[in-house]
């Protein structure tokens, strides 16, 4: 860095801030404009995009679906963060923190408002008794799933931001970040190297969790950054990486509202099991 920054005695927000998000950054909660949100006709409404964060419920929904529970049957939604859309009056009424994911679970006699990834994951394991084990691996689970709650501000937050997204590049917080980024896959490649799956011998929520984040590194797809952070040396988790790549409900749930890439791979919303074969983009748009 060439020049030295001397914060102030008070930190000010100036509108602008933030880079590539600054048009939605602003340092207080709650909504920006009145808009209720849409409701379709089955058990669960989720509202969301298809950010790591997003593909971690989607692709569990769709895995319940795979495994024969046709009570999980699910409306998705788009929020598109990058119009403001998690301001809406609607959406911070399920989640007073605006970000997505977040559910409303209509399946029971109360309707349940469901927010923060990690805890969407876990209602609905608990719900279905499903990817979720007991005993031993279910604390060895919530230690992994807990642990990439931990790690995302890292990868995300941390290393994304600034390596991805900031509108200057400084060497300082890209290393600082590296540093930990590589860190977390070498726990990661560690764990995997003696496990087919990362609680275990079981497929569960902690790999739904995580492979969004650390799979999609790993294979090149999260902020262009896989030759940079040499993601080649970690073969165990590119072992699991590809493992999990393969499952067909994984396929499905990461093409849920989604908006870039290839047309074929977006499925802005996803009201129907067909709307895989009829919706996606590339259909629409013919």
């Amino acid at each position: 860095m060439s020049d030295t920054y001397t914060p102030p005695a008070i930190w000010k927000w100036e509108p602008g801030n933030g880079g590539a998000f600054a048009n939605i950054n602003r340092p207080v909660s709650g909504a920006t404009h009145d808009k209720a949100l849409p409701q379709g006709k089955h058990p669960f409404q989720l509202y969301s995009l298809a950010t790591p964060n997003g593909a971690k419920v989607t692709i569990l929904l769709e895995e319940l679906l795979a495994a024969g529970v046709k009570e999980a049957e699910y409306d998705a939604w788009l929020i598109n963060i990058g119009e403001g859309d998690q301001f809406s009056s609607g959406f911070v009424e399920i989640n007073p923190n605006s970000k997505i994911p977040a559910l409303l679970d209509k399946s029971g006699k109360d309707e349940l408002r469901v927010f923060e990834s990690g805890a969407i994951l876990l209602h609905l394991a608990e719900k279905f008794g499903a990817f979720l084990p007991t005993g031993i691996a279910r604390t060895e689970t919530l230690n992994w799933l807990f642990w990439q709650m931990g790690s995302a501000p890292s990868v995300g937050g941390g290393f994304g931001h600034f390596y991805n997204y900031a509108p200057e590049k400084f060497e300082y917080p890209i290393n600082r970040f590296s540093m930990e980024t590589k860190r977390l896959l070498d726990v990661l490649d560690k764990q995997l190297a003696c496990n087919t799956y990362v609680a275990g011998e079981e497929y569960t929520i902690a790999d739904i969790a995580i492979w969004p984040w650390m799979g999609n590194l790993v294979l090149g797809r999260l902020y262009n950054a896989a030759e940079f952070l040499q993601v080649q040396e970690y073969e165990h988790v590119m072992r699991w990486a590809e493992l999990i790549d393969a499952r067909p409900a994984v396929q499905r749930g990461k093409m849920v509202n989604r908006t870039w890439g290839e047309l074929h791979e977006q499925l802005h919303e996803r009201h129907e099991a067909c709307d895989f074969e009829l919706k996606t983009q590339d259909k629409l748009e013919k």
